[in-house]
């Protein structure tokens, strides 16, 4: 992945989290929490203008099973597995360019990992929230002032079967960023993330770095832009931004998953490429946009070919 709506609450943001996001301090030891563990994506929450032609995107195209949200009477879940989804939300007024909302990683422990940043001086709420399923969650703001949640799903979890997705299981999800110092204090130092890859468009810049969640081989995605942050840039576009704000699901072959897709007719109409690519990190990949613009990237889950810029510095996600 607080909506980023508009520049001048972007601005307005950083001031109240450069006080609130200092470098974390150390907690006392005997007192602080351990950190429970994050164990993978949860889902990327997103704006729509036209929910009918949303619906039929990610439930007929992208065929995840349609549900309820337990958390936003408003809005509507698209699910690949039980734990594992897309939020669609209604387009606030005023909210600009921008079609994400917030960007969910998964805790085996929401209360104990919210009262862990609160230890270390985080800027946390008073009390975790609960959903009509049974789940927990808390959100807090990045350093840049992007929404984060951590969600406890319930349990026991119901088994979800979703036949006619293109795939089943969400391996990162990207958003802009523009200091990877700043991010790296709270996703890195604080919550442990782990450094997967690293690449760009040429050799000698930066523009992606993917960082592996704590406790699976799931990542989230810094996708950086130029100049001063936070916020969005007063000269990008809807489009630009929708590539940024992402989505990525596994694949054993996107070659295949395209070919599933193109064979079913259901891309008459969707904004899409016409052909795969192998991306810098060598990795087979194919790009559908939502109705808003926002990118789903199908990828492969295995490199087929030498990566640019950077090897891979731990294992693959699996299927």
């Amino acid at each position: 992945m607080h909506c980023k709506s508009l520049i001048a609450t972007f601005f307005l943001a950083l001031a109240a989290a450069t006080s609130a996001h200092a470098a974390p301090a150390a907690a006392d030891a005997n007192s602080a929490p351990a950190r429970p563990k994050i164990t993978g994506i949860s889902h990327l929450a997103v704006y729509t203008s036209n929910p009918a032609a949303t619906d039929h995107y990610y439930r007929e195209v992208i065929g995840a099973v349609k549900l309820p949200d337990p958390e936003n009477p408003l809005g509507v879940r698209y699910a690949f597995s039980d734990t594992q989804f897309i939020e669609v939300l209604p387009l606030p007024a005023g909210v600009g360019i921008d079609r994400m909302d917030h960007a969910a990683f998964n805790t085996d422990n929401a209360e104990q990992l919210r009262r862990y940043l609160a230890a270390n001086n985080w800027k946390t709420p008073g009390k975790i929230e609960k959903g009509s399923d049974g789940s927990r969650w808390f959100e807090v703001l990045d350093p840049e002032g992007n929404k984060i949640q951590f969600v406890q799903p319930p349990r026991p979890g119901k088994p979800l079967a979703a036949p006619n997705a293109i795939g089943h299981h969400i391996i990162h999800i990207g958003f802009m960023v523009h200091s990877r110092e700043a991010e790296d204090k709270f996703y890195r130092a604080l919550l442990g993330f782990r450094p997967y890859w690293f690449g760009g468009m040429k050799d000698d810049k930066i523009d992606w770095v993917s960082q592996q969640v704590p406790d699976s081989h799931d990542w989230m995605e810094y996708m950086l832009v130029d100049g001063p942050g936070p916020g969005i840039p007063p000269d990008m576009t809807q489009r630009t931004l929708g590539v940024l704000d992402h989505l990525s699901i596994g694949e054993v072959s996107v070659d295949d998953a395209f070919a599933k897709l193109k064979a079913s007719g259901l891309l008459a109409g969707v904004d899409a490429m016409t052909h795969t690519q192998i991306g810098r990190d060598g990795k087979g990949q194919y790009n559908l946009f939502d109705p808003d613009g926002i990118r789903l990237e199908l990828m492969n889950f295995h490199a087929t070919e030498k990566p640019c810029c950077s090897a891979f510095t731990a294992s693959d996600p699996a299927e």
